[in-house]
């Protein structure tokens, strides 16, 4: 299924806003969110495997 765009123009032709459909918009929110997530992480020092092991365990979600 082809997604289609539809724009808004203003008087001289130029686009300035789009329509999308409700899934694309919310798919496109979602990443964006993602990336605010891993932008404001990426100073964090990464965790081991076993140490991630080890927090799900405490967390009850392993």
């Amino acid at each position: 299924m082809a997604v289609q765009e539809q724009f808004i123009i203003d008087t001289k032709g130029k686009k300035t806003s789009v329509i999308l459909p409700l899934k694309q918009y919310q798919k496109l929110m979602e990443d964006l969110h993602d990336l605010a997530v891993v932008a404001e992480r990426r100073a964090e020092k990464p965790v081991g495997l076993e140490e991630m092991k080890r927090r799900l365990k405490k967390d009850g979600l392993l």
